[in-house]
């Protein structure tokens, strides 16, 4: 990535926003939509986003629930985001924390039904979640978000513990406080981000170290100067995931045997912490000594043992951040044995120009029997060779991390005279846009991230096949498909009722009608077979042999989505009244799952034959 400053990025990033002079709801809708998407990295496609900006919101401008997943002997909670928009004058410091934080926590605690339809709907649902939330031991989190343009100042961060402590004292430990700004996303979308923000972070930490040569100390931290050194970042940059950028572990939750051990260890006998626990990585920009026992980390990542200071952040913080004044005897014994508690630590510093030893570290210091190799995938060149590649082959700017094409476009006008993309295409997106079409996993890539991510099922199906090994060629098809499913106005924004929520079911579909087509041919139909396939109809010269394909698969959706019609959805013998649920199932496209689907299929692959010429022959002129 290009290197660009935080203001220019922030410009470019807010140029969307602005465009087409939007009313200030809009600009509002905008602002909380593309902040919070990018930093939580959630897609359009997700009916679990929801809009509910303007008159008798109840203080609520957008609203996600990120559903809890089992991932082998680890679960996570479910988690509801309740996002505060505040761009621009809609801020004004301490008192909106206070006041609007206030009219949140009100709304929710509240039997009054707000005006607005879709605010209704969804403040019942977290109401209702509320009721069966479950902090511990299943981690169930509601959080309020306040989406700001700049960071918070230290007095405004300070503000966020006085709306924490009203919050849980309405809603208890299931309650949370968070910020996110446009700063955010600029460090979250660098590829180096030990260089992206000027000035530095800088945070102390107290401990007990040695140094062993010019850049690394070896150690040891007791438990609660580890917790407050957490504390202090998460203070200094609103989001304590930051700190784990460049660690490919993420938090497994509480549910995990290792996790869950570790809970036990520091709930019930803190003191032997140390013992048991094979200690954590941080690396720096650099450190220095500014007390005896004190030390100053510039620009800290945990690269080793996410795992290890998340369960100590969650336990701690249950323990020591939930008010009162009242003398608990067991937790002020509790705080004898947790003083003794102690985490070995190395403190490695890899100066300014420090990322392959950074990644270095990363990858040995994790090479754990619970890390598999493909968790290091973002690690090693797979997806800045795939960057590259579509860059030279195809002059398009594949975006690894949200937030990178509004850096790299922000390059752009610093530097017009270097390459100037007019295209982009997010990495993630595509895998499920294969994942759906290729794979025929439309109901997964709806429904579900983990199976897409370094490590999950259908990301191994893709990645790790032997034979037409996946490449940039399979990823250039599926922006092709991805491309046809915008220009047909699949999405959550769609006029037409059919196409909201059925985007991955038309790359689905469109690539059932093309593998027809195929089979028909006397062709092969494998998944290179059905990108070449692609790439072919692409080029300009096949205009009406793509389109015919395309609006086909078009024709399939709308008919499925129609009410009254005899192979409808609706008539499913599975179905139960949730179209969102339904779609969302792994058994979509399944014979036992959506017969009636699978018989409109049939009837569009036989009449894709009909027709002088039939779209079949015109397919099958351009593939052959």
């Amino acid at each position: 990535m290009n290197s660009v400053d935080f203001d220019a990025f922030r410009e470019q990033w807010l140029e969307d926003i602005q465009a087409k002079n939007p009313s200030t709801i809009q600009v509002g809708q905008r602002f909380a939509h593309k902040l919070f998407t990018q930093w939580r990295d959630v897609t359009d496609a997700s009916d679990d986003l929801v809009y509910c900006d303007g008159p008798s919101d109840g203080g609520i401008d957008l609203a996600f629930l990120e559903r809890g997943e089992q991932d082998g002997e680890n679960l996570t909670g479910d988690t509801w985001y309740v996002v505060q928009s505040k761009y621009g004058t809609s801020f004004q410091g301490r008192s909106t924390l206070l006041l609007d934080g206030q009219k949140v926590i009100d709304t929710l605690d509240s039997d009054k039904t707000p005006a607005a339809n879709v605010s209704a709907s969804v403040i019942a649902r977290i109401r209702q979640f509320l009721l069966k939330a479950d902090a511990e031991p299943s981690g169930d989190r509601l959080i309020l978000v306040f989406a700001t343009e700049m960071p918070l100042s230290e007095t405004e961060r300070r503000t966020l513990e006085d709306v924490r402590a009203v919050g849980r004292a309405r809603f208890g430990k299931v309650f949370d406080v968070e910020a996110v700004s446009i700063e955010t996303i600029y460090i979250n979308q660098a590829e180096d981000p030990l260089n992206a923000v000027s000035p530095p972070i800088q945070v102390p930490v107290e401990a007990t170290m040695a140094n062993s040569g010019k850049d690394l100390m070896v150690g040891s931290i007791a438990l609660l100067n580890l917790y407050e050194f957490l504390k202090a970042y998460r203070a200094k940059t609103e989001n304590l995931d930051q700190l784990y950028e460049k660690n490919v572990r993420r938090f497994l939750g509480g549910r995990g045997k290792v996790n869950k051990g570790m809970q036990a260890t520091l709930n019930d006998n803190p003191a032997q912490f140390g013992l048991y626990n094979n200690g954590i990585t941080i690396v720096v920009k650099d450190f220095s000594a500014v007390g005896r026992s004190t030390y100053m980390l510039t620009d800290p990542y945990i690269v080793n043992g996410c795992q290890t200071t998340r369960t100590l952040w969650e336990v701690f913080r249950q323990k020591l951040e939930t008010g009162g004044s009242k003398v608990d005897i067991k937790l002020e014994e509790w705080k004898v044995t947790a003083h003794e508690g102690v985490v070995i630590a190395k403190i490695v510093r890899v100066g300014t120009s420090g990322e392959d030893l950074l990644q270095n570290i990363t990858r040995y210091t994790n090479s754990q029997n619970a890390v598999k190799d493909k968790d290091f995938i973002t690690l090693d060149d797979g997806f800045h060779h795939w960057k590259n590649e579509m860059a030279s082959r195809y002059e398009i700017f594949l975006e690894v991390q949200r937030g990178g094409w509004d850096s790299q476009r922000a390059w752009q006008k610093q530097n017009p005279h270097t390459r100037q993309f007019t295209e982009a295409a997010n990495a993630f997106d595509l895998l499920k846009v294969y994942g759906a079409g290729w794979l025929r996993e439309a109901g997964k890539a709806f429904g579900s991230n983990r199976s897409f991510v370094p490590g999950g099922a259908v990301y191994r199906q893709i990645v790790e096949r032997i034979e037409q090994p996946f490449g940039v060629d399979d990823l250039y098809a599926a922006y092709v498909v991805q491309r046809a499913g915008d220009h047909h106005g699949f999405g959550r924004g769609s006029r037409k009722a059919s196409r909201k929520q059925t985007r991955y079911l038309f790359y689905l579909i469109a690539l059932e009608l093309l593998r027809d087509v195929l089979v028909r041919a006397n062709r092969p139909s494998s998944y290179g077979d059905l990108t070449q396939a692609v790439l072919k109809l692409s080029r300009n010269d096949n205009e009406a042999a793509i389109r015919s394909l395309f609006e086909a698969g078009v024709g399939v959706v709308d008919e499925y989505l129609t009410q009254g019609e005899q192979d409808s959805v609706f008539n499913e013998p599975t179905f139960k009244n949730d179209l969102g649920g339904f779609l969302k199932s792994e058994q979509l496209g399944k014979a036992e799952h959506t017969p009636n689907l699978l018989a409109l299929l049939a009837i569009n692959k036989r009449t894709m034959g009909r027709g002088n010429p039939s779209p079949r022959d015109l397919i099958t002129t351009v593939i052959s």
